[in-house]
C-alpha cells in the first residue's frame, strides 16, 4: 500500500469526521501502514523511538491505536493482542465485515471481506441462540500459501 496516499486519505477522513490525525497518531498509522506484519503497542512504542528517537509510552500508543481503530483505520487483532492498519483505508467503496487470515507460520495477515449474506446468517444464528454479538469480525489461523509449500 502506498504509505502516502493513505496517510493522505486518513487525514482527510478525521477532518471529515471532526478530528485530528496528531503528529503522533500520524507516526503510529506510518509505522503500521509500513510494517509486514501486525505490530504489538510495545513492537510499536519500540519501532516508533527507532524512526523518531523520541520515546513513547506504550499505554500512550494504546490511546492513540484505540483513535485510528475508531477511525476506521487500524484492526486490532483480540486472538493476538496485535494491531495492523487497515488494508482499505485508500478504498472509496462501502466495505464489507473484516475476516483476518493470520498464518500462525510467519505471522503474516491477509485481511479479507465476509460476504454479507453469510453475517446475516451468522448473526441470525447467534440471536436464535439468546447471544448479543459485540463484534462480527473474525479471525482465522492456519497457513498462507507460502508456508504450505515450505
Amino acid at each position: 500500500m502506498d504509505t502516502e496516499k493513505a496517510i493522505d486519505k486518513a487525514e482527510h477522513n478525521c477532518l471529515e469526521h471532526g478530528v485530528k490525525l496528531t503528529p503522533k497518531r500520524k507516526s503510529v498509522l506510518e509505522i503500521l501502514l509500513e510494517s509486514k506484519h501486525p505490530q504489538s503497542a510495545y513492537e510499536i512504542a519500540d519501532l516508533y523511538q527507532q524512526k523518531l528517537a523520541e520515546k513513547i509510552p506504550a499505554m500512550s500508543v494504546y490511546r492513540m491505536l484505540e483513535f485510528l481503530i475508531e477511525q476506521g483505520l487500524v484492526h486490532k487483532l483480540a486472538s493476538t493482542n496485535k494491531f495492523l492498519a487497515c488494508s482499505h483505508i485508500t478504498c472509496t467503496h462501502s466495505h464489507k465485515t473484516p475476516q483476518f487470515l493470520i498464518c500462525d507460520n510467519c505471522q503474516t495477515v491477509n485481511e479479507i471481506g465476509i460476504d454479507s449474506s453469510l453475517i446475516a446468517a451468522l448473526e441470525q444464528s447467534i440471536s436464535d441462540n439468546h447471544f448479543k454479538l459485540s463484534s462480527p469480525q473474525l479471525e482465522l489461523h492456519g497457513l498462507c500459501e507460502a508456508c504450505q509449500t515450505n
